[in-house]
């Protein structure tokens, strides 16, 4: 059993409003990826909020998902893995791999998500191949939840899988690197549309 968490606790400090409300192709950016988590039969999805909860909260929640509340936000992207994983092992123990996906890639899909999948293995973490670099989203094995709760800062999990490198398999996403940090990005994404 695979489950989804959508890390979307961030205060998107860069773009100036919650970039998580975005409307791209008639549907938020944090929409748009947990309509494309939740079409690949994946259960539990997970939406980890922290800053601006009150504002993304009500764009969510009538969609069939859970929400894990990271009051930590600020200390990083960490402490939202750490809340995801708290929320599974306290409310899915049977859970045997998680994907970890950002709420700002605009160009993942059902058929990505369920590749990472398809080529994962026991005690495997399968990442997507863009950049000539490794990237979310990334599937874990359950093998690594103890140690993706002992995460601090803001880098992620990337340090985890820069230990565990020998253990990576990837999948290519040619859009991968393209993610919302800035007013720029989300003007470019209008060449894409």
């Amino acid at each position: 059993m695979t489950g989804i968490v959508i890390l979307a606790a961030g205060s998107s400090s860069r773009f100036g409003t919650p970039k998580q409300n975005l409307v791209y192709q008639n549907k938020t950016l944090l929409q748009r990826n947990i309509e494309i988590a939740l079409a690949t039969g994946c259960q539990p999805v997970i939406v980890v909020l922290g800053a601006n909860s009150d504002i993304i909260l009500p764009t969510i929640e009538k969609l069939p998902v859970e929400v894990a509340y990271n009051r930590a936000w600020s200390e990083g992207m960490s402490s939202s893995i750490r809340a995801g994983i708290a929320h599974l092992q306290t409310n899915h123990a049977k859970i045997s791999s998680i994907i970890l996906m950002l709420c700002d890639q605009p160009f993942v899909t059902t058929e990505l998500l369920l590749q990472l999948i398809a080529v994962s293995g026991p005690k495997s973490i399968t990442a997507c191949a863009y950049d000539k670099a490794v990237g979310p989203p990334v599937l874990f094995d359950s093998h690594y939840f103890p140690e993706l709760f002992l995460l601090k800062g803001n880098e992620g999990a990337k340090q985890l899988m820069l230990k565990h490198e020998v253990n990576i398999t990837t999948v290519p996403f040619v859009l991968g690197s393209i993610d919302i940090d800035t007013k720029e990005d989300f003007e470019r994404l209008k060449d894409f549309s």
